[in-house]
C-alpha cells in the first residue's frame, strides 16, 4: 500500500498504474478482439474506433482534472490537442511508407499496432531524458522554445516538399543487418528461406521495413512533439499520459485520414505556425512579468490556429481529386 501512494516523478504511483492498466486494456482489447483476423479497415470502422479513443483519453483527462486539479486538466487537454494535431504530418508519411512497400490495407493495421508499442517505449526515454534535463537545468526550456520557433519556420518553408522514403539510410542499414526478401510474405515480419548456399536462415519481409521506418518517423517526428509539450507543462505525468492517448487515437484514425490526405494539405501551415505560437509564449510569458503563459490563453489560441488551418485547407482543396 505504501508503494501505491509513494511518488514516482512527482505523481503517486497508482496514478501511473491506473494510467498503465488503461492502455494495455486497451492494446489487448484492440488485437485480441477487434482485429484478431487482418482484415481491411474501412472508413466508418475508422472513425468509430477513433471516436472510442479520443472519448476514452478525454474521460481520462477529466479524471486528471478531479485528481490533480484544473491547470493539470488544462495542461492535459492543451497537451492532447497539440500532439494529436502535430502527428496529422506523421500519417501522410506513415501513408507514403505503405505506398512504397505496397503494403496491403488488411495489414496495416498489424504493422501499425506493433509500431504503437514502440511508441510507448521511445516516447518514455525521450520524455524521461527532457524531464530530467528541465529539472536540472532551467534554461533547458528556453533552447525547446528557440527550437519550437526554428522548427516551425522550416515547417513553413518546406510545406511542398514530399517525404522521400527511397532515400531514407535506415533501408540501406536494415538490408545490411538482415537478410530482406524483395517480395511480401502476408502479415509475417520474418519467414525462413534458403540463401545463396542453400542454407535455411532468416529474412525479413518489406513489412518488417515498413514497421522500421514507421517507428523512425516517429522518432523524428517526437523531436518537435516532446518540446512542444514541455513548452506547455513540465509535469512527466501530463507530458507522458497526453502523448500517449493522442498517439492512440491517432493510429485508429489513420485509415480514415488516409483515404482524405488530399483535402489537408494546407494544415501543414497551421502546425507551423503552432510551432512558433508554442516556443513563441514562454518569452510571451516573461515579457508580461507572468509566472506561466495561462492555460486557458494557450488551449484557446491552440484552437483557434488548428481550426482556421482545417478549414481554409477543406476550402481551398474543395475540387481536388485523391492522387
Amino acid at each position: 500500500m505504501d508503494l501505491l501512494i509513494a511518488e514516482f516523478l512527482g505523481t503517486p504511483v497508482w496514478m501511473w498504474a491506473a494510467f498503465m492498466t488503461v492502455v494495455v486494456a486497451l492494446l489487448a482489447f484492440d488485437l485480441g478482439v477487434l482485429h484478431r483476423d487482418n482484415h481491411v479497415i474501412g472508413v466508418a470502422e475508422s472513425v468509430t474506433l477513433s471516436a472510442g479513443y479520443i472519448g476514452i483519453g478525454l474521460l481520462f483527462g477529466a479524471w486528471v482534472w478531479t485528481q490533480l486539479g484544473d491547470q493539470a486538466g488544462l495542461e492535459y487537454l492543451t497537451g492532447f490537442v497539440v500532439e494529436k494535431s502535430l502527428a496529422m504530418d506523421n500519417v501522410f508519411v506513415i501513408a507514403m511508407i505503405f505506398a512504397y512497400f505496397a503494403v496491403p490495407q488488411q495489414f496495416q493495421h498489424r504493422v501499425l499496432f506493433w509500431g504503437i508499442l514502440g511508441v510507448i517505449v521511445l516516447r518514455a526515454v525521450m520524455i524521461g531524458v527532457g524531464t530530467a534535463l528541465v529539472a536540472e537545468f532551467a534554461w533547458v526550456l528556453y533552447l525547446f522554445a528557440v527550437f519550437l520557433v526554428f522548427t516551425g519556420i522550416k515547417m513553413f518553408l518546406m510545406a511542398d516538399k514530399t517525404y522521400d522514403v527511397g532515400a531514407n539510410p535506415m533501408i540501406g542499414l536494415v538490408r545490411r543487418v538482415f537478410n530482406v526478401t524483395d517480395e511480401p510474405h502476408g502479415d509475417r515480419f520474418f519467414v525462413r528461406r534458403p540463401d545463396a548456399r542453400g542454407r535455411m536462415v532468416l529474412f525479413a519481409t518489406p513489412l518488417f521495413l515498413a514497421l522500421v521506418l514507421i517507428e523512425v518517423a516517429d522518432v523524428i517526428f517526437a523531436v518537435d512533439s516532446v518540446p512542444a509539450i514541455f513548452a506547455i507543462t513540465t509535469d512527466p505525468y501530463i507530458v507522458y499520459t497526453s502523448n500517449i492517448f493522442a498517439i492512440l487515437g491517432l493510429r485508429a484514425l489513420y485509415f480514415a485520414l488516409a483515404a482524405m490526405i488530399h483535402r489537408f494539405h494546407f494544415l501543414t501551415y497551421a502546425l507551423a505556425a503552432l510551432l512558433v505560437f508554442i516556443g513563441a509564449k514562454i518569452f510571451i510569458a516573461d515579457l508580461l512579468a507572468l509566472e506561466k503563459f495561462p492555460p486557458v490563453w494557450s488551449l484557446s489560441v491552440t484552437f483557434a490556429i488548428l481550426a482556421t488551418g482545417v478549414i481554409y485547407s477543406l476550402w481551398r482543396t474543395r475540387t481536388r481529386s485523391p492522387a
